[in-house]
């Protein structure tokens, strides 16, 4: 692999460890929202974790066919993701912002990796780092907006 290939291995790695990050975060949000809004964010937080299962999945697939070995392990991920945990009882409120920050997050990291991708011309991983971005661009907007309300 050259320098280029293991920058995108490390950025790939992070994208995976900050996503089952997020989605652990989800669905502690999605078990244990409460209050007026309890309808319309379990369901939205169930989606969204479903939606970043699969994701992990096909983002840790790509780390395989690049040479490289996908991080795994909930310490190991904890670890590289470095993701601040919500407390099981936050409020609604607390919760969206919460799932804000860590989409931001992730975003940040989904723009390295694009960015290294693009460097190496890597063109399958470009477009799924792309096609990641767009999910969690449109995530963003939808929180966002709930927290304007």
């Amino acid at each position: 692999m050259s320098t280029n290939d293991d920058q995108v291995v490390i950025s790939l790695r992070k994208v995976v460890a900050d996503s089952y990050a997020l989605m652990g975060q989800t669905h502690l949000c999605h078990w244990n929202v409460r209050g007026p809004s309890f309808f319309s964010l379990h369901q939205a937080f169930e989606e969204q974790y479903t939606e970043l299962f699969t994701a992990i999945d096909d983002i840790a697939e790509r780390v395989r066919a690049l040479g490289a070995l996908a991080p795994g392990g909930l310490a190991n991920l904890a670890a590289l993701a470095g993701t601040a945990e919500l407390k099981e009882d936050a409020s609604a409120a607390e919760m969206v912002k919460h799932l804000c920050d860590l989409n931001r997050n992730l975003v940040a990291d989904l723009h390295t990796a694009r960015e290294q991708a693009g460097d190496a011309g890597d063109n399958q991983t470009e477009d799924l780092m792309i096609a990641r971005l767009q999910v969690h661009e449109k995530t963003l907007w939808m929180l966002d907006s709930f927290l304007e309300g």
